[in-house]
């Protein structure tokens, strides 16, 4: 079967995950090497001034230990989403991003809410419910990855700490789910490797199907 641009190896989907997370370093060193206020990027709910945040809170984190946290869920998973769904792939990071950001703009707490786990969760609980959903080979194998090393995520869309922004994990993990709900038949399944003897048809052994009536091996033809 030949290839599409659309289709990622998983060495070319674990070196773009790579990509998009280093430019998270980048974005947060130049912000401590420049002395940016990076946190004027974050959102700050029913702030009409602070829409743009929706776009950009993920870019920024509070500091080098929130964008550690951050870095390995968003590669493991990261990856994971662009090896197994070319075709949904984009369309999962959008709905996380954007669900994320409306949701803490609309019903987050007063305060300034940034980082990019919330496109993580959304990623994750993609992940977890569209294994549910088409029940392939690849998509258990890929859910069963991502919840051995991430199966917090399930509660932490919930209060835990008050300085974690738990309703950016919510909302990230709703438009995950959303998402999946909606484009779960989008991504063609893995072709199943079928061998040899399963395609071939039994043949009735025409002396066999004979002699079982005869034990001798003699017929008796009547006229």
């Amino acid at each position: 079967m030949k290839k599409t641009n659309s289709d990622y190896s998983l060495r070319q989907a674990i070196l773009l995950s790579v990509m998009a997370v280093t430019v998270l370093w980048v974005v947060q060193s130049a912000g401590v090497l420049f002395s940016w206020p990076l946190s004027l990027l974050g959102i700050i709910p029913l702030d009409p001034v602070r829409l743009y945040g929706i776009l950009t809170a993920p870019l920024v984190h509070s500091g080098y230990e929130h964008l550690f946290n951050n870095t390995l869920p968003l590669l493991v998973l990261g990856s994971a989403l662009l090896y197994g769904y070319p075709r949904t792939r984009l369309w999962v990071v959008l709905f996380a991003w954007l669900g994320s950001g409306i949701g803490v703009w609309l019903f987050g707490r007063e305060a300034t809410h940034l980082g990019a786990s919330g496109v993580a969760h959304g990623m994750f609980f993609y992940l977890f419910v569209v294994s549910v959903l088409r029940r392939d080979a690849r998509s258990v194998g890929l859910m069963m990855i991502a919840f051995f090393m991430y199966g917090t995520m399930i509660l932490t869309i919930f209060p835990t700490e008050p300085d974690i922004s738990y309703e950016a994990h919510f909302f990230g993990a709703l438009g995950g789910v959303i998402c999946a709900l909606l484009l779960w038949r989008n991504d063609p399944k893995p072709v199943r490797k079928t061998y040899s003897w399963e395609n071939e048809e039994e043949q009735d052994d025409p002396v066999i199907q004979d002699m079982w009536r005869d034990p001798d091996g003699e017929h008796e033809h009547r006229d």
